[in-house]
């Protein structure tokens, strides 16, 4: 490594450290992660380190085709073997875009080095004729105003360029937003992690202070293994839950937790955030954006009430050496209608909820939050698209038979059957019933939707029809029952009809035979056991011969 100008105390016993960065032109969340990168580079030197960057896959939500879902795992796989087959100390992970962040963190925790995150942040707020506008949300938003009639293509455009006025990630309560607080509470990365703005200097700032404790981290042995406890992943739950946090943020953990070892079930998501306020008053949930969040005193607020009302391990450790409780003593919250009081809350019982009935044997998941109150229990006729194809055909035909009071179901979306599991579940509403001046009707898949989106709409539902579940049963006239205070999703059809059409069903046909699709068909886990492949479940460690080093 001399040939790239190194002084020879370089290699004379320093603590080498990985900068491992997502930074790519085609995924915009992360293209500002150079300056990053950088900040991260003085921290370490000036600690006594040595910061060696390297590249590896890049997951954009907005480009990478046919979903970035597929590639978490391989690019947890790119991570997990870069790091184990290179001389390294110490890793930093600078992430940004939402699969970036669990792909990374479930790739050093298959090598178990000393590791700290660095999330890129959020965009500005955005700005269209006087009013704010989240990313993602306003999309759908002003999308189904396109349909309506209400608004031109042009205004869409507008709104389009004032969503997206500077460098980060979605300012909403989204996917990206979600994970980079779950990097904070779970004790992976510097307090105020989530909620930095990606062009406030102070994001830079944290980013040195990362380079500087990681070398510190390197020297006294702090691995993800001693922070990524059962206890933690109770309080990320438990967060998440209480800043509204999106859907996908259940198969990332029940993910992370695998690689670790911790046993995650999705029963503990419904039972540790059943109950749990939300209190960040956020689009898509809410009203106000992460650089609001950030001005009203971020997570360490919603960490500090949580911890008042007794719902906290905090005495959990993270990257900077002391307590979740120490780290958010001196938290004051600024604006307490961005981040409720604990008492007077957005929503009273936040979280996920997990549904389970003969259409979701091994269970489905629900954002009440974000869902409309008055459809939380329904019971409605099965409007039914065999795959989103057959969706984006017939969904504008004036002659769909479908009305407000319908359940729309899209199956063949699941992990397998699409594959990669895309965020089509929040399927927009037929012209016909948005010009009605309706906005949700409930909507059942085992697809995902963006962290961004809103609406009644139940997602993962397991097992997935691609791999024989009964969601790819249901027929167009059947009627399904919804109660989620309940927790129940039931398919009103008999037992004897499902089984003749049980007799009748085949599994899809995939394109694609060959290649990293073909492993992943055969090897990943469906949506209640967190989407990962079978083959990487479990922490490898860090002990390899290094007979070259």
């Amino acid at each position: 490594m001399r040939n790239q100008g190194l002084p020879d105390d370089t290699f004379d016993g320093r603590p080498v450290i990985g900068i491992c960065n997502t930074w790519s032109e085609l995924t915009p969340c992360n293209a500002h992660f150079r300056a990053i990168a950088e900040k991260v580079k003085t921290g370490v030197y000036q600690a006594g380190g040595i910061p060696v960057e390297f590249p590896v896959m890049s997951l954009g939500e907005s480009n990478l085709r046919p979903t970035a879902m597929l590639f978490r795992n391989l690019a947890s796989m790119d991570v997990e073997e870069s790091i184990r087959g290179n001389p390294l100390d110490g890793v930093v992970l600078l992430v940004g875009c939402d699969k970036t962040t669990p792909a990374l963190m479930m790739g050093a925790a298959s090598c178990d080095l000393p590791t700290i995150v660095v999330s890129g942040g959020p965009m500005l707020n955005g700005k269209f004729e006087g009013q704010e506008i989240g990313s993602g949300t306003a999309v759908w938003q002003f999308s189904e105003g396109v349909r309506a009639g209400e608004i031109t293509v042009g205004q869409f455009r507008e709104m389009e360029a004032g969503m997206s006025r500077s460098a980060g990630s979605c300012m909403t309560m989204g996917t990206a937003s979600t994970m980079a607080s779950m990097v904070e509470v779970l004790g992976m990365g510097l307090p105020n992690n989530a909620a930095i703005p990606a062009v406030d200097s102070r994001r830079l700032l944290l980013s040195q202070l990362a380079g500087r404790r990681i070398v510190e981290m390197v020297e006294e042995d702090v691995r993800p293994s001693k922070i990524l406890t059962r206890e933690a992943f109770e309080n990320a739950i438990c967060v998440n839950a209480a800043i509204g946090g999106s859907t996908n943020a259940v198969l990332h953990l029940l993910a992370l937790a695998g690689r670790v070892g911790v046993d995650l079930s999705l029963d503990d998501w419904d039972r540790l955030g059943r109950d749990v306020p939300t209190m960040v008053n956020l689009q898509p949930s809410g009203k106000y954006l992460m650089e609001d969040f950030y001005y009203a005193g971020g997570l360490p607020v919603v960490v500090r009430q949580l911890d008042s009302a007794g719902m906290l391990h905090s005495d959990a450790s993270t990257v900077n050496g002391h307590t979740l409780r120490e780290n958010t003593t001196d938290a004051v919250n600024h604006n307490e209608d961005v981040i409720r009081p604990i008492d007077r809350p957005l929503v009273r019982d936040g979280g996920i909820g997990v549904l389970r009935g003969n259409l979701a044997p091994n269970g489905a998941v629900i954002k009440p939050s974000a869902a409309s109150p008055e459809l939380m229990v329904h019971r409605g006729r099965a409007v039914v698209f065999e795959n989103i194809e057959d969706y984006r055909e017939r969904i504008n035909d004036p002659e769909l038979n479908v009305d407000e009071s319908c359940v729309m179901v899209l199956k063949n979306c699941g992990p397998v059957g699409y594959p990669g599991m895309p965020e089509v579940g929040n399927m927009g509403l037929p012209p016909k019933v948005l010009k009605k001046g309706v906005k949700d009707m409930v909507r059942i898949s085992d697809a995902r939707m963006s962290g961004t989106a809103y609406g009644t709409v139940i997602l993962h539902v397991a097992p997935e029809a691609a791999a024989g579940g009964p969601l790819a049963l249901v027929a167009d006239g059947d009627f399904i029952e919804l109660d989620v205070r309940k927790r129940r999703i039931h398919l009103d059809v008999t037992d004897d009809v499902l089984e003749r059409r049980r007799a009748d069903w085949k599994a899809p046909s995939f394109a694609i035979s060959g290649g990293y699709q073909q492993l992943y068909r055969e090897t990943v886990l469906q949506a209640d056991q967190g989407v990962d492949l079978d083959f990487l479940v479990g922490s490898r460690g860090h002990e390899i011969p290094r007979e070259s080093h």
